[in-house]
Order: C-alpha cells, then sequence, then structure tokens
C-alpha cells in the first residue's frame, strides 16, 4: 500500500503537532500490560492497516511497521491481528527499514461485524474505541430496524453509542425522526446535526472526551465522510452524492484511519456498511433491547420464547399496545441470528482444534525424537 498523504499521522507529514502516548488514548490498561511483559517493546497505535504494511503513531512520531513472522504464525484467529485502533509493541528493524510488530495489547473494546459471505469469521471494523457515532440521514434511508441492529453490534463492543441524526438541513420536521431514534435508544444520546450547515456539531464534540477514541459507522450516503471533515476541520475523506431514486448512496471511504481531532481526541472513520451481521461466540442475550428483557423478566417461565406460551408478558404488552410488535420481530430476529452464529463459530472452533491435534500427531510419527 502506497502511503496516503492526505492522512495527518502519515508518516511523510512533518507539520504535524507530535501527540505522546496519552493523546494517542494510551490509558492505564494498555500500561498495565506494558508493565507485565518481559520483552521491551516500543507502544505504538496503529493508524492505517494492510496485508502487507501498517501506519503507526509512536510517542517519537510516526512510523512504517510490519507483522513479525512468528506474531502472525501464533495468531490463528485473523481477527485478532493489529488493525486500525489497536496498540502494538514495536522492535526496531533492519536499518531504515519498518519496524516490526511483536505484539498486540488486549484490546479494551472491539466493534466487530460477521464477515461478509459464507465462511464464519468476524471482522474487526474498529479497535480500542470509546464512542460510536451511529450515523443515519433524515431522509427516505432512515431505517429504525437497521439502528437497533448497529446500536446491537456498539454495545456488544462494549463502546458507547450517541445516535447522530445527520442531514437537518433537508428535513423541516426532524421530531418523528427523533421520538423514534430514542424509542429504540432510550439511554443513548441523540444528536440532531447538518454536516452542511454546521448546525449540532457543537453538540456532536461535546460528546468526545479528551484523549477518546470516537468511531463513526453507518450506511453509505448517510454522509459520515462530510462529518468527518467537519469534525477534523480539514477535506480528508471524499464526499458522495446520493442517488435521488431512493435516497441511498455509494462508498466514498474505502478503508478505516486514524485521525486526531483538532482540541483533542481522535476519530476512525468507517466505509459505508451494507450487510452488518452481529457477531457472537457464545450466543448470548441481547442488549439493545432493555424494554423486552425488563418485560421479559415478569414472565411465567424463565425459559419463555414469547410465541404464545402461557403468562407472557411481552405478549401481553404487544396485546396492550406497550410494545410495537415490529420491535419484538427485530428482537425475535437478532437474537435468532446471535445464536445461529455461535452455533456455526463453536463448530469451526471444534473442526480447527481437531485438525491442529491430527497435524500435531502426524509430526510426532514422523519425528519421534523430536
Amino acid at each position: 500500500m502506497q502511503p496516503d498523504p492526505r492522512s495527518p499521522l502519515h508518516p511523510l507529514s512533518q507539520h504535524e503537532p507530535r501527540l505522546d502516548l496519552i493523546g494517542l488514548g494510551w490509558t492505564p490498561f494498555f500500561a498495565a500490560q506494558l508493565a507485565r511483559l518481559e520483552d521491551a517493546v516500543q507502544p505504538a497505535r496503529v493508524v492505517l492497516a494492510s496485508a502487507s504494511l501498517h501506519h503507526v503513531q509512536t510517542a517519537d512520531g510516526p512510523r512504517l511497521a510490519v507483522v513479525s513472522g512468528r506474531l502472525a504464525h501464533e495468531t490463528a484467529d485473523r481477527a485478532a491481528l493489529p488493525t486500525v485502533g489497536d496498540w502494538v509493541g514495536l522492535r526496531p528493524g533492519d536499518g531504515a527499514g519498518p519496524a516490526y510488530i511483536v505484539h498486540t495489547f488486549a484490546r479494551s473494546t472491539c466493534l466487530r461485524r460477521k464477515a461478509a459471505g459464507p465462511s464464519v469469521e468476524a471482522q474487526v471494523l474498529a479497535a480500542n474505541v470509546d464512542t460510536v457515532f451511529i450515523v443515519t440521514s433524515l431522509n427516505a434511508d432512515f431505517n429504525v430496524r437497521r439502528l437497533e441492529r448497529y446500536l446491537e453490534a456498539v454495545i456488544d463492543s462494549g463502546a458507547r453509542p450517541v445516535l447522530a441524526l445527520n442531514k437537518a438541513d433537508l428535513c423541516p420536521d426532524p421530531g418523528r425522526f427523533i421520538d423514534a431514534a430514542r424509542e429504540v435508544a432510550p439511554a443513548a444520546p441523540v444528536v440532531l446535526v447538518s454536516a452542511l450547515s454546521g448546525d449540532g456539531l457543537d453538540a456532536l464534540r461535546a460528546e468526545i472526551g479528551a484523549g477518546e477514541t470516537v468511531a463513526l459507522v453507518g450506511s453509505s450516503g448517510v454522509g459520515k465522510s462530510a462529518l468527518s471533515n467537519r469534525l477534523l476541520g480539514a477535506e480528508i475523506q471524499l464526499e458522495g452524492a446520493i442517488r435521488a431514486a431512493d435516497d441511498r448512496g455509494r462508498h466514498t471511504t474505502a478503508h478505516r484511519e486514524l485521525f486526531p481531532l483538532p482540541g483533542g481526541g481522535l476519530l476512525i472513520d468507517t466505509p459505508g456498511v451494507r450487510e452488518l451481521g452481529l457477531w457472537s461466540e457464545d450466543g448470548a442475550g441481547l442488549s439493545g433491547f432493555e424494554d423486552v428483557e425488563a418485560l421479559a423478566g415478569a414472565c411465567r417461565f424463565r425459559d419463555c420464547a414469547h410465541a404464545g406460551e402461557p403468562g407472557c408478558a411481552v405478549l401481553r404488552a404487544v396485546e396492550g399496545g406497550d410494545l410495537d410488535p415490529a420491535r419484538l420481530g427485530a428482537y425475535r430476529k437478532l437474537g435468532a441470528e446471535r445464536r445461529h452464529i455461535a452455533l456455526q463459530h463453536d463448530a469451526r472452533a471444534r473442526s480447527e482444534e481437531k485438525r491442529r491435534w491430527k497435524q500435531i500427531s502426524k509430526s510426532l510419527r514422523n519425528n519421534p525424537k523430536r
């Protein structure tokens, strides 16, 4: 991958102010891990990642780095390899060549989705993010069910969700959109914003704490790139138009990258997601449906499936008009999706473990002394 000269943290950009580790998002969580390491490494944060070359930022400035062969070999799960937002440990390379990434620090948060396609594996959208702006536009592309899906993924990641309702300048009556957003996310801040006019940007900036990392997620055409540029105060990301027929857009951000924000904090912009498959390894319950879970606590049976059992408080709420049937349908759908992925993941893990032991047995037969 060729270096991108637009990046504020690009290794060739010498005019940018140097950030210390705290300014890059370093916290006691990572410092404790560093103190436990037996071998000395230089902490660095991944700014831009590719299959062959990573752009990282250290307290001494930007560097280029590659994943060491040993780390790549020992990391069985590709989702655990260094990606944008990760903290890694570096060792010097040969001469003026890139440094080697020899360690990946445990993540404080991890925003994941099921990788597109039939394979059962996770794709990391962003690592070590404190807050996620779920961006949607106030037009025909506004979709409550999609918001529920994004909200579930963000809460599951450990990050704090904020709903950013963009393109307020095109909506004369945003009240119904705000009400719909608050209904599915009663505990999350809802910010009305216009990347075009700048209205609401101060309220959005107020959701970013000093030294915190924020990520922008949303479907194509909702204005993530435009919002990124306004928050960064520079035309860093390309901005695209939407189709007039259905208010949907095309991808303009092609990769994930970490940028420093004016006044402190960091931002990760992500490409538009057409398919956000939830990822689960244990099939645990949903986190973004507190209203449904609260009702379920009053059901007669602890394992109530809310599908006709006697004494079901959830169905009683639907019949009484206190719970939207479509919300219950989304709860069932996302819950079934999580359980299905967990079962597939468990089967794949057992298969890989069996294959690994077969290889070990074969190696011992061919090399008995070893």
